[in-house]
């Protein structure tokens, strides 16, 4: 290896001196190409549009009987036995197609619940010995605002879902040290005489950080 040798006047030689310049240029172009951060530049990003307020609508589609008791609203009409004879079911009439005759008096009904017709007889759920109440195939009576169980009783996947809030919605807190945690029933959605519903648009998925194409491409961008 070249030792250092300066000359006879104590002084660098002038090749030097060359190296010692190189160095230092060497050393600012490093130095600017850090400051102008060519490495870490974030492309442009293109511009993300606000999300439709209709995916920011938490309004359900119907109001359940539980909301119109805690809403204390006119609850007569849930009152069977204002028309019925208690201990005397009434009767279920079929026509010559074996689909169910709706009474005039429950005319605003429309049976569409399963397919093919199948699910027509209305003490599949509302208990016949006592219509104030629904009954679950295990002998179970519920309340009217408590029907998610009697409809997972036949929907169990969905039911599981649903408790686990992967269907239907669940709005509040998570954590419930925080806050109260709301769950919609199932009739705050479907109607339970005819509960197929309109097929919903998915909401958008979050927008990643980095740019797609850039990121297939295998270029290195920043999160800012």
């Amino acid at each position: 290896m070249e030792r250092f040798q300066p000359d006879n006047t104590g002084e660098p030689a002038p090749r030097t001196h060359l190296v010692l310049v190189g160095i230092f240029i060497g050393l600012l172009g490093l130095a600017a190409m850090f400051v102008a951060d060519l490495w870490g530049r974030v492309p442009a990003q293109p511009v993300i549009p606000p999300v439709d307020v209709k995916f920011l609508e938490t309004t359900p589609w119907r109001q359940s009987y539980a909301d119109m008791v805690a809403a204390k609203e006119d609850m007569s009409d849930f009152d069977c036995y204002a028309c019925h004879e208690k201990g005397k079911p009434p009767p279920i009439r079929y026509d010559a197609n074996q689909k169910i005759i709706i009474p005039k008096e429950h005319a605003n009904i429309k049976m569409g619940h399963g397919n093919h017709d199948r699910n027509n007889l209305c003490y599949n759920c509302h208990n016949e010995a006592n219509l104030v109440t629904l009954q679950v195939r295990d002998g179970r009576e519920l309340k009217f605002d408590n029907s998610p169980p009697l409809c997972g009783s036949c929907h169990g996947p969905t039911y599981f879902d649903w408790e686990n809030g992967a269907h239907g919605r669940t709005s509040g807190y998570w954590n419930t040290k925080q806050g109260a945690t709301k769950r919609l029933q199932c009739v705050n959605c479907h109607n339970p005489h005819a509960p197929k519903i309109p097929t919903r648009e998915p909401a958008p998925g979050p927008h990643s950080l980095h740019d797609a194409a850039a990121v297939a491409a295998g270029v290195k961008t920043n999160s800012h």
